[in-house]
Formats: structure tokens, sequence, C-alpha cells
């Protein structure tokens, strides 16, 4: 058994990289001759590292052996590097590798063991610390691990949906939602009404309310951000409580998408966002690559089992099964089950109050060289005026529309990182370089975030 600890290991030691939160720019396609084969299409393709692709074509020998291209290829994706993109990297997930030369299915609900090879008492355990962080009863919870945040999100709206079936639900979101919102839409034929955002990306109450008001006699679907994908704004899951039960909508479901921030949020000493299954949300979705920067995409979804929908049993997996996948992924369990025994809830506290330091020396700096930046309170994103191409590619920075670019400074993310962009963008300005010693200079924002006008 692991004792909790507050050490963690340095990203050196990581063994990988957020690649795929990396944007796909600049692609150079590799081909290879393997052994005794003919010539294939492109096996991986590369982004260029500080503006120099990390191999070519030409580089590479065409006797490589099958072992050889995969070195290769590690050795390739391990050179990547993006500070734009939420994939924690200061975990090393080293002990749990050796699993991955098995095939480990989770099938079917957690509750249930399959007669094959599984991780069910990990991935439980796993659920009941998440389900104890988000204050969810200890008599009426339930979870499972998913593919992703998307699933994640996916399963708490359908569940939702059930609850209101033939009852024709709505459902609401801001116009800074993650886009999983609007596939999950139209897969579930579902009517949304987007509501629109102020400045910082949080969405506005006023303009929830007064959609909320045009459709009480219909059950409403609210999601609320637990940090947006560009700026990482958080919408108080209170305050659109307050509103439901203000205008009496009883037949009401609300969701928090806490992919990015949720963990960390509720982390916080004072619990200033009351992500609480207890009274105040009815379901909580979080990825796992992103705060524990697991080596393969995962996420969880947690909520009160009264609220589920009826399992089936299936037969020829002996188990039941409400999840949306069937099967899932066994070494997701153990690695998030590594990451919370290793370190604790102390331990990734604190991981999260460095990484909210950095960010704070990220805004900090950026100011100084007199780049607009701005930081949302509890954020580990800085977002900005987007620097030229070249700057956006070497540092693998999200661009989104209106101008607006973000660093994301998760755990792992070095200062020294921060000082090598704030460099390349004081140098685009013709200033000196900067120094984290010197003063910062109060920045007024100069453009808005674009905001949605339809409805629907």
């Amino acid at each position: 058994m692991f004792s909790p600890s507050k050490d963690v290991t340095t990203a050196s030691h990581r063994t990988h990289t957020a690649i795929n939160h990396a944007p796909r720019v600049g692609l150079i396609a590799i081909r290879r001759r393997l052994p005794g084969r003919r010539r294939h299409g492109p096996l991986i393709a590369e982004s260029p590292i500080n503006g120099e692709p990390v191999t070519s074509p030409t580089s590479v020998p065409d006797d490589l052996s099958l072992n050889a291209e995969i070195e290769h290829l590690r050795a390739a994706l391990s050179a990547r590097r993006s500070i734009g993109f939420p994939a924690a990297v200061d975990i090393d997930y080293g002990p749990v590798t050796s699993l991955f030369g098995l095939l480990i299915n989770n099938v079917g609900d957690p509750e249930t063991d399959p007669d094959t090879g599984h991780t069910k008492a990990y991935e439980r355990e796993v659920i009941d610390w998440h389900a104890n962080l988000f204050r969810a009863p200890s008599d009426d919870r339930w979870g499972y691990l998913t593919s992703g945040g998307t699933e994640a999100n996916q399963a708490a709206i359908l569940l939702a949906r059930d609850r209101f079936a033939g009852a024709n639900p709505v459902l609401y979101y801001s116009q800074a939602t993650h886009d999983w919102i609007r596939k999950t839409a139209s897969m579930l034929n579902l009517p949304e009404v987007v509501i629109r955002t102020d400045v910082t990306g949080e969405i506005d109450y006023d303009d929830l309310r007064g959609e909320l008001a045009r459709r009480r006699d219909r059950p409403a679907i609210v999601v609320a951000n637990a940090g947006t994908t560009v700026t990482e704004a958080v919408d108080d899951p209170a305050r659109v409580r307050r509103a439901l039960s203000e205008l009496a909508i009883r037949n009401a479901h609300l969701h928090v998408d806490g992919a990015l921030a949720g963990v960390p949020l509720a982390l916080l000493p004072d619990r200033p966002v009351a992500i609480d299954l207890g009274g105040v949300v009815d379901s909580v979705a979080i990825s796992s690559h992103k705060f524990y920067g697991t080596t393969v995409p995962g996420g969880l979804v947690v909520t009160r089992r009264s609220l589920q929908r009826a399992a089936r049993r299936i037969s020829y997996t002996a188990t039941t099964d409400s999840t949306i996948s069937g099967s899932r992924c066994g070494q997701l369990a153990v690695q998030m089950w590594y990451a919370l025994r290793l370190l604790g809830e102390d331990g990734h506290r604190e991981r999260a109050e460095r990484a909210r330091e950095t960010a704070r020396f990220a805004h900090s700096l950026l100011a100084s060289v007199g780049w607009p930046a701005w930081r949302n309170v509890h954020a580990f994103t800085v977002y900005f005026t987007t620097p030229p191409p070249p700057i956006s590619r070497r540092y693998g920075l999200s661009n989104a529309d209106g101008g607006i670019s973000h660093l994301i400074c998760m755990p792992g993310v070095t200062r020294q990182q921060i000082e090598a962009l704030a460099a390349d963008i004081a140098t685009v300005r013709g200033t000196e370089q900067p120094s984290p010693s010197r003063g910062v200079r109060r920045l007024v924002p100069v453009a808005q975030l674009p905001l949605a006008a339809d409805r629907t």
C-alpha cells in the first residue's frame, strides 16, 4: 500500500507528455521502410519544436527494426512541449506502465465484477475518493471512469434527459462551454439555449434567469462550467441553483463540467465554489489527463445513485451496465488510484497551489513586457492578445477566436518555460528581455471576447 506523500516528481522524469492535447501544426510526414515490408504511408506526423522539425524523412535509416521504430516514435513524442493545452506533467506513472502489456477491460458498471481480468476494486476507490471530494451523500453516490471528459459529461446529460423523459427538457449552457455540449445536444435531440457570458467567460446570470423564466413549465438541464476552455472561467453553481429555486422550476438538473478545474477548485480550503453533490449540484464530470496527467485520456462522472437510471444485466459479460462505452480501460483506474494514493488530498492541494503560483508569475511577467494579459481568480490559465504565429507554434499555445490565446500553467509547467515565452514576446515588441523582479503595470482590457447572440 502506498502512503500519502507530498513529494511530486519533476517533469524531467516523466515518460510522457501532453501529446494528445497539442495542436497539429506544421505537420511533416515521416515515411519508413521496415525490414521485409514494402514502404508504407506516413507512420507518424511530427510538429516543429522551437521552429525546427524534430526529425525529417531523410534522417531516419531504412533498416529500422520494429522496436527501434517504436523507440524513435517515443523519443519524438517526448520532445513535444506545449504550455497551451491542459495536461499535468509532474507525476511519474512509470510503476504502472507494465500493466499496459495486458488487456484489462473494466466492462460494465463498477459495482459488478466480470469473470475476466479487471481493476474495478481500484476504480471503486477512485470514484469514492471523488465522491467524498464533491460531498456526495455516503449512501447515495454513483459514478464510473470514462474515455474522457466528453463521455463523462455526456453520461451526466443522458442521465438528466432520462430523468425527465417525456417532459421535453431544455438544455442551457453558456457560449463559453466546450464543444462537447453541442455534440451531446445533437446526439440526444435536446432543445438547447445558449447563454451569454461576461468578458471573463463566466455565465451571465441575468441572461440565464431570463431564459429560464421563458420556459418555466419545462424541465431545465443546466450546465455550469468549472473552468472554461479559453479563460478558465467558473460559473457559480449556488447562483444557478438559486435562480432555479426562485423561479420555482422543480424539475431541474444542475451539472458541473469540471474537466479542467473541478478537482483543483474543490481542493481549495474555503471551497469558494459550491461543487456539492449533497444539495447544490446533481452531477460532476472531470478529465483524468488534465489535472492528474494520466498517460491515457480518461474522465470520471459522479452523481447520486437515486438519480441514476436502472442498469440492465448483461448475461455474456456477467455485469450490469449503465455506462455509455461498455468496455473501459482498466489501466486508467490503476493510474488514477496510484496518483491519489501517492500524494493524497494534501499533496494534490499543494500541486494545485503551485500551479496557481506559476500562473500568477506568468500573468505578471507578460504584463511587465507590456503584453495585454488577464487571469481569472484561482485559474491556472493566463489569456492574452495572440502573439505572432511562430511564437504560438513554438510554445503550443491555444488560439481562440477574437485574437485571444492562452497558456495553462498545469502542474509541471516551469517558470523557465514562461520566461522563454515572455522573452520572445518582448523581442516582438522590441523591448528588453523581462526580469522577474520588474514591477508590473496595471493592464486595462482592450478587447472583449466575442459574444454569441443566437438563441435556439
